[in-house]
């Protein structure tokens, strides 16, 4: 019952932002920011118009938005394996992190778009430039989330491994990983917001097609209902995406005891 409310309370909320929106476009009057139905009206008309054979969806959705998705993710989960291998063996190193901690420091201090133009260089224009862009700004919360959960293994752990001589595969794999799994999986979240944004930024330079492409393209024609139904599609596409990686965290981590059965151990 308590899920249910909070449910309906917070569609409730959703919409009556949407409400007050559409309340405030329509009575400003400006041609910059157009209302809600107008907007979602525009979209309708670019995505879902097309013939039955495409789902009724457009030659958009498959030039640019399918596109834009196969890149954010496919370049999230590079980052996402390449950040929790290599946190990994860092992590478990005691002197790793030494030498591999002010390099990393000095790399995520650079932003990512300032070195698409190398990028381009190294890649050429396309998608390979466009990979490399977001993978190079969304390893970074993996890699230090993986590290700071491989080291956050308990002592009583370490020493009940070593009494029983576990081999180091069945460790990492069995007790190392799965402790870290919180906050691995909190970086894979950051990261998969990060690589959304960098998708966009990339396609905003050197693009033939996405989804920045297209943002951009309607801004500099003036079509600006076109330009809030691209913004919008990234609103929500970075809501559903986050949803889905909190479902999947939700069921990866059930093995973990709930904050009340902590709390009743801890006062028992």
């Amino acid at each position: 019952m308590k899920f249910v409310r909070g449910f309906l309370n917070r569609w409730l909320l959703f919409i009556a932002v949407v409400l007050l929106w559409e309340l405030v476009t329509r009575l400003a009057g400006d041609v910059f920011f157009p209302p809600p139905s107008k907007i979602l009206a525009t979209a309708w008309e670019i995505w879902f118009t097309g013939p039955a054979s495409q789902l009724f969806l457009t030659d958009t959705v498959y030039n640019n938005i399918l596109p834009s998705l196969g890149r954010v993710l496919g370049a999230w989960a590079i980052a996402s394996v390449v950040g929790v291998a290599l946190g990994t063996a860092l992590g478990r190193s005691r002197t790793g992190m030494d030498y591999a901690g002010p390099l990393s420091a000095f790399a995520r201090a650079i932003p990512p778009p300032t070195l698409i133009p190398v990028f381009l260089v190294l890649f050429g224009i396309g998608t390979g430039m466009q990979i490399a862009t977001i993978v190079f700004g969304a390893l970074w919360p993996v890699l230090l989330n993986t590290v700071d959960g491989v080291r956050s293994v308990g002592q009583l752990q370490q020493e009940t491994a070593r009494s029983f001589r576990t081999p180091a595969r069945y460790w990492i794999g069995m007790v190392v990983l799965p402790a870290a799994l919180p906050k691995i999986f909190a970086g894979l979240r950051l990261a998969l917001s990060i690589a959304l944004i960098l998708m966009v930024v990339s396609e905003l330079v050197g693009a033939l097609n996405g989804i920045g492409y297209e943002l951009i393209f309607s801004q500099r024609q003036f079509d600006f209902p076109v330009m809030w139904a691209w913004i919008v599609l990234l609103g929500v596409l970075g809501y559903g995406l986050n949803a889905l990686l909190l479902r999947v965290e939700r069921r990866a981590l059930r093995w973990q005891p709930t904050r009340s059965a902590q709390q009743a151990i801890a006062g028992g």
